[in-house]
């Protein structure tokens, strides 16, 4: 009535019972192995996608950072172009209005301005052998010296194109406390400013420094 397998003694079938049992554990054990292998495959994968995104993101970050330096020194470098041109288109200008006012070209001719003890001079010469423009600087050296000694400054306003030069208000207002000199020198001239006066001394030598700066000149 049963099937040959369920004939037999009991210990047979506990025998068999537990090798079906054991196959059913082993089988189990394959698909849950499996299953694990697959989920810790996808886990792995997952983290080291995350993980090269990371470092993608941070390469990005730092290659956007060192663009915007770069960006940033450009502008800078690109300002400080324009400014330098401004300035020497300044220089030049002023360059231009000194040979309006001196009658000797300013780039072939060298300013000094010196300060001193009791107040400084103004030189000016000819880098080069030139009777006329020798000629010219002395004359023109004799002219200033007169004009600062009235207290006037209209010659040295044009020339740097200010209203009022630096130090040149107390130089009018001290105006006798200070003499003015025309000297003749080798290839051009000086006007030595002298005083006794601590105020129109100091006055003196605001006004030389600024002439100094301004015409990009030395102090000897």
């Amino acid at each position: 009535m049963f099937p040959q397998i369920f004939n037999g003694t009991l210990r047979e079938h506990y025998v068999l019972l537990f090798g079906m049992a054991g196959g059913i554990a082993a089988v189990v054990g394959f698909v849950a192995a499996w299953i694990g292998a697959q989920f810790g495959a996808r886990r792995a994968a997952r983290m080291a996608a995350e993980d090269a995104l990371a470092r993608g993101g941070l390469g990005v970050d730092v290659h956007h950072r060192s663009l915007s330096v770069l960006g940033l020194s450009a502008l800078l470098a690109c300002g400080a172009r324009k400014d330098t041109g401004r300035s020497d288109s300044g220089f030049a200008s002023l360059q231009q209005r000194g040979e309006t006012a001196m009658g000797v070209n300013q780039y072939t001719s060298q300013h000094v301005f010196e300060s001193l003890p009791d107040g400084g001079r103004v030189v000016l010469q000819r880098k080069e052998r030139d009777p006329g423009g020798e000629a010219t600087i002395r004359a023109h050296m004799r002219t200033i010296a007169a004009d600062f000694s009235r207290g006037d400054f209209a010659l040295p306003g044009f020339v740097h194109a200010t209203s009022e030069v630096p130090g040149t208000a107390a130089m009018k207002r001290l105006r006798g406390d200070i003499t003015y000199s025309a000297q003749d020198l080798p290839r051009g001239g000086e006007v030595i400013i002298s005083s006794k006066n601590p105020e129109a001394i100091a006055a003196i030598h605001e006004f030389l420094a600024f002439q100094r700066m301004d015409h990009r000149a030395g102090m000897h």
